[in-house]
């Protein structure tokens, strides 16, 4: 059974408002996620692991981040299938609730072994409620927009994402300049993380006045909401699954690499190399991903307006290519130190290469799966492709780079294998621009169209 709804004029007044609560959410959501990510590169493996050696507290240190990721799709489970019965506005609530909680908990933890172990069950926290986050406020936009500019404005949540990201950038960048690095290990360090209760505090205000989205309401009166939408997917949605997680290698990955474990490889080997300080390529890195951030907002929604113009898997395989190309000149000027030349580095494969993949991506994983599922479908492939190249990427990075002696090249393959994962993901998919969101079946694949009851779960009555 279809259900179609005639195209309407969306109401610029909420359509107003869910840019704006869902750019701000995700900004302050984004901020807690990325102070995490930076302290990870610079922080934690110094005051939670300092016995390990400066290879081994960097593995240990990102293990820590990667636990996040382990969380996420467990997270993507769980509340993804709560977006899928209950609506997108009580997700959004309550995942930036928890992660919030969370992140300012970090803040006041003691150091050591006993701190390490707690930094380990609260970023497992921070991942379980990050699982939907950012796939709610992508559905949201996707559902509430104009089919035609679809791609634009299901990407301008993810402006919030990269503000939040220069807002974590400037407030270390400001603790490397203010304080001395004593005074960052000893309690700088914990200013970022309990700011973030403020922080949260106003996200969740701000979303509390979001409404729900016309398309989830269309489905619940028509009593088409089913009790076990994840179920569903694993049993009818496996090919356009398995696409989106492929597709979600490069763009999360490279992101990681980019925005997190570049960084490190200057902080932790270039600087040994070069013979100068770490805290001073330190400074550079970060710079670099503060411009890189700062572009994003630009280029983020800019190539989501372009697959609306030129299609989904255009965009997105452009950037995978770019991606590919980019990958050893970038680990090349990187590795050189050179600020100028990292900046390049950072800002071509953070902003254009992995963001021209995530503005496409967008639209383009709300319009692959059917309406009963969308919400565990996308939040599901989005947290495990998470897990498997975001997660993975700093340990295994890192830990490679350790064994090549600090070689970058090995970065430059790795990246290189990201991008090739993700152009096999793109022919399992298949182009979606201005499909209809009300359409219950998958655009590639069996579909939901195979769902019934109870085999398919059962439908809720309302």
């Amino acid at each position: 059974m279809q259900t179609h709804a005639r195209d309407t004029a969306p109401d610029p007044r909420q359509l107003r408002r869910a840019i704006y609560t869902g750019a701000i959410g995700s900004a302050l959501e984004y901020y807690d996620f990325a102070i995490y990510g930076l302290a990870s590169a610079l922080v934690f493996g110094h005051i939670f692991f300092p016995s390990l050696g400066t290879t081994g507290a960097l593995l240990a240190s990102f293990a820590t981040y990667g636990a996040g990721f382990l969380a996420r799709p467990f997270g993507g489970l769980f509340f993804g299938s709560l977006g899928d019965r209950k609506g997108r506005k009580l997700v959004l609530l309550l995942t930036i609730a928890l992660m919030g909680s969370a992140t300012t908990l970090i803040g006041l933890l003691p150091t050591g072994a006993t701190g390490a172990v707690l930094l380990v069950l609260l970023r497992l926290l921070q991942g379980f409620g990050a699982g939907a986050e950012q796939t709610g406020a992508a559905t949201l936009m996707a559902e509430l927009a104009p089919r035609e500019r679809r791609g634009f404005y299901a990407a301008l949540p993810f402006i919030g994402v990269f503000s939040g990201l220069a807002l974590a950038t400037i407030t270390f960048r400001v603790m490397q300049t203010s304080l001395t690095q004593e005074q960052l290990l000893d309690w700088g360090w914990r200013v970022p993380f309990l700011a973030s209760v403020v922080l949260i505090f106003m996200a969740v205000w701000i979303r509390l006045k979001l409404k729900e989205s016309p398309v989830f309401q269309q489905l619940s009166q028509s009593q088409q909401v089913i009790e076990s939408p994840m179920r569903a997917v694993l049993r009818n949605a496996r090919r356009p699954l398995a696409a989106t997680t492929l597709m979600r290698m490069a763009e999360t990955g490279c992101s990681t690499l980019y925005a997190t474990v570049s960084i490190a490889f200057l902080t932790g080997f270039a600087s040994r190399r070069l013979g100068e300080s770490g805290a001073d390529l330190a400074s550079i890195g970060t710079n670099a991903v503060l411009a890189a951030s700062v572009l994003s907002v630009l280029t983020t929604p800019l190539f989501g307006a372009l697959s609306d113009r030129f299609g989904r898997l255009a965009v997105y395989r452009g950037g995978a290519l770019f991606g590919a190309l980019w990958a050893f000149p970038s680990w090349w000027m990187i590795d050189s130190g050179d600020p100028t030349l990292v900046c390049i580095a950072v800002v071509g494969g953070f902003a254009l290469a992995a963001n021209s993949m995530l503005g496409a991506q967008c639209a383009h994983f709300t319009e692959l799966f059917g309406n009963r599922y969308r919400y565990s479908g996308v939040a599901l492939a989005r947290e495990i492709g998470a897990m498997l190249s975001g997660g993975l990427a700093p340990i295994l990075g890192i830990f490679l780079v350790g064994l090549a002696g600090g070689a970058y090249w090995v970065l430059a393959l790795y990246t290189l294998a990201l991008t090739g994962l993700t152009l096999i993901g793109t022919w399992l998919s298949t182009e979606t621009r201005g499909r209809d969101l009300t359409a219950l079946d998958d655009a590639v694949g069996s579909g939901a169209s195979t769902v019934h009851s109870p085999a398919g779960a059962g439908v809720l009555q309302r």
